[in-house]
């Protein structure tokens, strides 16, 4: 019997190799642990002067491509760089006096 006989049994259907595995890939961070990703002395320097230039962090580079609202900030300017912000981080980041930019890589 062949295939092309009712009652073969074999392969049927489409092939999944042309689908893109992890193609909705996103790993996530959430505000609470941005300051972590920054060194102490960083850290220090913004608490001690708030009005000073903002430390600028690329969430992206560090392999995380989205960021979360959930925790709660210091009231320490922050700009943060990722591909995508929920609504809540955005608006407790800005809330901090901080900035979002999206990037596009």
């Amino acid at each position: 019997m062949d295939k092309y006989h009712p009652g073969y049994f074999g392969k049927v259907g489409m092939r999944h190799f042309h689908l893109k595995r992890g193609l909705y890939h996103c790993p996530t961070l959430n505000i609470d642990r941005l300051w972590s990703l920054v060194p102490e002395g960083v850290f220090d320097k913004a608490k001690a002067d708030p009005t000073g230039l903002a430390p600028v962090i690329d969430v992206t580079k560090l392999g995380y491509f989205k960021v979360l609202g959930k925790g709660s900030l210091p009231n320490i300017p922050i700009v943060v760089k990722a591909r995508y912000f929920s609504k809540d981080a955005e608006k407790k980041i800005k809330a901090a006096g901080g900035a979002v930019l999206l990037t596009a890589q």
